[in-house]
């Protein structure tokens, strides 16, 4: 009997434990979420990715590369521009529209005349 007294205490003990272990992680996972959702970081993240959206849907829109820009946001614009090429067959880049063929090569306009790059 002692010995089931003993074994009914200490499951009481661990069920009690347990409980107050996942209140404190669901408070820390409230809190981590929060946290992320206010962060500025997060907000200039999102109104970047709203921006890469808008230029993703618009072959016209023009994507300006410039030369004080860094490896990570040259990257972004190239693959933003190649998806609108790939997409539209078409894509403004530095001020020129850039085309793309049926054989997929690329070109441009000069002069009234294609020019392969």
């Amino acid at each position: 009997m002692t010995i089931f007294l003993i074994f009914l205490v200490l499951a009481i003990i661990i069920m009690i434990y347990k409980n107050i272990n996942s209140k404190r992680l669901k408070k820390n996972n409230l809190f981590k979420f929060k946290t992320k959702l206010l962060s500025k970081e997060k907000n200039i993240e999102k109104i970047f990715l709203r921006e890469d959206e808008k230029a993703t849907s618009n072959p016209n829109l023009n994507i300006r590369i410039e030369d004080y820009d860094n490896e990570e946001i040259i990257k972004r614009k190239s693959n933003i521009h190649r998806a609108r090429l790939s997409k539209f067959k078409k894509s403004k880049l530095n001020d020129e529209l850039i085309y793309m063929d049926e054989d997929q090569r690329i070109y441009k306009y000069v002069d009234g005349n294609r020019l392969y790059l």
